[in-house]
């Protein structure tokens, strides 16, 4: 029986390269806001189910999460970022970031625990560099992604039968890249970045780590 992966924000970007890494060797369930918006990835991986629930929406999540009794693996990949001083930027701004990064990865995370236990899974969880280091500008999201690594921490801790695993990427060349970079004023160069898929690549390599390790926490900076 081939391990179960479930997936947030799988249709694009760095969640679709996840998939495509896993899904030689998983079944897969891709979370996103739509079915629709899960179509083209679906079609393209044999064995990937859409799995569509608004993630801040936790009735909707723990209902979702009600027909799931294992689960072998669970990434956390969606996340919102947006730029601002702590000047300039309001307190809404905050909490949506920790609505996004923080509070719906727990909400999931509680909900699927007994699926994940019953399978002594892995839950990986993709950070940020930001996540390890502030600067000015990106407080709100730091903030949020220091409160993630922490999350992860304590999971760890709390649950000695799963593994944890916390990912710190820098930047990422992806459509989300693409509005920072521009909200910055800067020009996008795509060689700048890591390309999805080398990260994708370093997720796959945690997962398949035989079990007498834990990977803890994975850095990875562009060259």
């Amino acid at each position: 029986m081939r391990p179960t992966a479930l997936i947030t924000g799988g249709s694009r970007g760095l969640g679709a390269a996840i998939a495509r890494e896993l899904a030689p060797d998983h079944d897969l369930l891709l979370g996103g806001r739509t079915e629709e918006s899960l179509g083209a990835i679906v079609a393209e991986l044999p064995g990937a189910t859409p799995w569509p629930v608004d993630l801040l929406d936790h009735e909707a999540v723990a209902a979702a999460c009600s027909g799931i009794d294992r689960l072998d693996v669970l990434v956390h990949n969606a996340g919102i970022a947006s730029l601002g001083t702590v000047a300039e930027s309001d307190v809404a701004q905050w909490r949506e970031m920790f609505d996004a990064n923080v509070f719906a990865v727990v909400a999931l995370t509680r909900a699927l625990l007994p699926a994940l236990r019953a399978a002594n899974g892995h839950v990986v969880l993709i950070n940020s560099g930001s996540g390890l280091n502030a600067r000015a500008g990106w407080g709100a999201y730091a903030a949020s992604k220091f409160a993630l690594r922490a999350f992860g921490d304590v999971l760890r801790q709390e649950e000695p039968g799963l593994r944890v695993t916390s990912v710190h990427p820098g930047r990422i060349d992806t459509d989300m890249q693409r509005a920072l970079v521009a909200e910055e004023g800067n020009e996008y160069r795509a060689d700048r970045y890591l390309r999805p898929a080398t990260v994708a690549q370093a997720v796959g390599n945690a997962i398949r780590t035989p079990a007498d390790a834990h990977p803890t926490e994975i850095v990875l900076r562009p060259r």
